[in-house]
């Protein structure tokens, strides 16, 4: 039987406590992060990082949590998060930017 790769945990990005977490690689698989370091992420906080930024974008400028923290368009999106109960699940949409890159 295959291990579930969601575990409760702290986020470090957001900082919300008992939140259920997915591995996120920092720099992403297919820019050559398969062996490289991960963070395990509240579903959340993941899937907003990836609705907002390229792979490219996460593999060149945004692949330590500090950077991520740091970047001004996922800042707004913090600030508003650590505020949501942990329990709740949350829906997340792509960024007008990220829409037009493709």
């Amino acid at each position: 039987m295959e291990k579930s790769k969601k575990q409760a945990g702290t986020c470090p990005l957001c900082l919300r406590e008992e939140v259920e977490t997915t591995v996120h690689h920092l720099t992403p698989k297919e820019m050559g992060g398969a062996f490289l370091t991960t963070a395990k992420l509240c579903i959340p906080c993941h899937k907003q990082i990836h609705a907002l930024y390229t792979n490219e974008e996460l593999a060149l400028r945004l692949h330590t949590i500090p950077l991520l923290k740091d970047d001004p368009q996922i800042k707004k999106y913090l600030v508003w998060i650590k505020k949501q109960p942990s329990s709740k699940l949350l829906k997340v949409k792509k960024s007008k930017e990220k829409k037009k890159r493709r």
